[in-house]
C-alpha cells in the first residue's frame, strides 16, 4: 500500500495546475446551438464552459446535449440549431471548484468528472483543472516516494 509521506500534498493549492481561462475555447449566453457546435468540433473538446458577458461561470455545453435538442420524432432538425440558445441546454448542477482550495477537493471532485471549472470567490471563470493533470501529480508523488525508499 502507498502512504504519502506527508499532508502537504493534498493541502497543496490548486492554482498552479489549472490550465489558465485564456486557453480554454468557450461560448457565452446567447450564443446559438449552432455556434457551440462549432466551437465544440473545431476544438475537439467534449465540452466547454458558457460564460455571461462578465466571464462569470454560468454552465457547460456538450454535443450531446445540442444533438438532444434538436432530435424530432422521425428525424434531426438541424434547422432549429441557430434558433437555440446554449443557455436553454446547458449544463448547470456540476461541481465547481475555487481557486484557493485544495489538491484533495480537486481529487475527490474529478473521480466522476474529465475536468472541473475554476472560479474565484465572485464567480469569475479562471480556468480548467483537468483529470490528466492530478493523475501526473499522483504518479509523481507515487513515483517520488518509491524511489526514496
Amino acid at each position: 500500500m502507498i502512504s504519502l509521506p506527508s499532508r502537504d500534498f493534498l493541502e497543496t493549492r490548486i492554482e498552479d495546475y489549472i490550465i489558465s481561462s485564456e486557453k480554454v475555447a468557450h461560448v457565452q449566453l446567447g450564443n446559438s446551438a449552432e455556434h457551440a457546435l462549432l466551437v465544440l468540433t473545431k476544438t475537439g473538446y467534449s465540452a466547454v464552459p458558457v460564460l455571461d458577458l462578465k466571464y462569470r461561470f454560468c454552465g457547460l455545453i456538450n454535443a450531446q446535449r445540442i444533438t438532444e435538442s434538436i432530435l424530432g420524432m422521425n428525424h434531426i432538425e438541424y434547422e432549429r440549431l441557430p434558433e437555440i440558445r446554449v443557455e436553454d441546454i446547458m449544463q448547470t448542477d456540476l461541481p465547481l471548484i475555487k481557486i484557493n482550495d485544495r489538491f484533495q477537493r480537486a481529487l475527490d471532485l474529478l473521480i466522476n468528472q474529465n475536468f472541473l471549472c475554476v472560479v474565484d470567490d465572485d464567480g469569475m471563470f479562471m480556468g480548467i483543472l483537468t483529470r490528466r493533470v492530478i493523475l501526473k501529480q499522483l504518479k509523481k508523488q507515487i513515483y517520488q516516494i518509491r524511489n526514496s525508499q
